[in-house]
């Protein structure tokens, strides 16, 4: 796969999921096979930039490249001092969000609001293209405003005329949220008439489902977002499997616990053991339940107080009687 001049490993990129595609999950999912890993979100007004959760979104300390960004806002001039700002800190790709469905972020006229607004779009992306030039640009979006206004091929057709380097749309508009299944029937029609390198994302969860998409799609590549709370090896899964059509097995618990409390300590290595125990309940209550836990495991987890307690937690689920019996949904 190839954005710009970035070449990556394979096909199958991390979303940036706000609230957990941080520095610690993007590590892991990359040493566990993900070709990219985008980072969350990062808002361009410059008042923003150095509260601590902007400061802890731009580290990207030991982190293997290329590295991506994702910036959001509505002003032209400021995503492109922002672009200018994140390639400095080490960026290799500037990716545009252009999907979020968030109210408080579509009231700002960011994110998937600007899908009803076609020619800021193009001053959006123009701008940003210029800021970061030699670096990527690259654009999300969703299919549209709703199903009643879906016009992703015309959004992919001005970004390809601005010099993105390449689009990712998730298969649903800003009116269905999540509710609705994905639909690739929109992607397809961006495909047949754009050229540029393409991203399908939306329901993807499993190597098979990124197999069919790719093949019902003809896009480039595959992003994962919610398929891999829980789940960091399903990247390294759907690389192998669209690489040799064979599909890797399960970890075993044993591993699963090595992978878990190797995540644990980096998050609370990161954010410090009171907020690494806080921001970590979400995460093992991904993996818990991806691992057919009892409700007991995860009221456990969520009274944890301290990273003994919780690591405890895991050891005792993960190598107890029976753990190697425990299969994932």
């Amino acid at each position: 796969m190839q954005i710009g001049p970035v070449t990556l490993a394979n096909a199958v990129i991390l979303a940036p999921m706000a609230g957990v595609a941080d520095r610690p999950f993007r590590q892991l999912c990359r040493r566990l096979g993900a070709g990219l890993a985008v980072a969350e979100m990062v808002a361009a007004n410059s008042a923003l930039w150095d509260t601590p959760k902007s400061r802890r979104r731009l580290d990207f300390a030991d982190e293997p490249g290329p590295i991506a960004v994702q910036i959001l806002g509505s002003d032209p001039r400021q995503l492109a001092e922002a672009a200018r700002r994140h390639l400095a800190l080490g960026a290799d790709i500037i990716d545009i969000n252009m999907g979020c469905p968030v109210k408080k972020v579509c009231r700002t006229q960011a994110g998937a609001a600007l899908l009803r607004d076609q020619v800021r779009v193009g001053r959006i992306l123009a701008a940003v293209v210029a800021a970061a030039a030699p670096a990527p640009v690259t654009l999300k979006i969703r299919t549209g405003w709703s199903p009643a206004e879906r016009n992703a091929v015309a959004i992919a057709r001005i970004a390809e005329d601005c010099g993105i380097a390449a689009l990712t749309i998730h298969g649903r508009t800003r009116a269905c949220g999540y509710r609705e299944p994905a639909e690739h029937e929109t992607l397809r029609q961006v495909r047949e008439q754009v050229a540029l390198p393409l991203i399908a994302n939306g329901d993807i969860d499993s190597p098979e489902k990124a197999r069919q998409v790719l093949d019902y799609t003809e896009a480039d590549a595959i992003m994962i977002g919610r398929a891999a709370q829980g789940r960091p090896w399903i990247c390294g899964q759907i690389a192998h499997y669209l690489a040799d059509g064979v599909r890797p097995q399960e970890p075993t618990q044993a591993r699963v616990r090595e992978i878990l409390a190797t995540h644990l300590d980096a998050l609370y290595g990161l954010y410090g053991s009171e907020a690494g125990v806080r921001i970590a309940r979400k995460h093992l209550a991904w993996y818990g339940r991806a691992r057919a836990a009892p409700a007991s495991f995860l009221t456990q987890i969520n009274g944890a107080q301290s990273p003994e307690r919780q690591l405890a937690l895991v050891e005792a689920f993960f190598s107890g009687p029976g753990s190697e019996g425990k299969q994932p949904l």
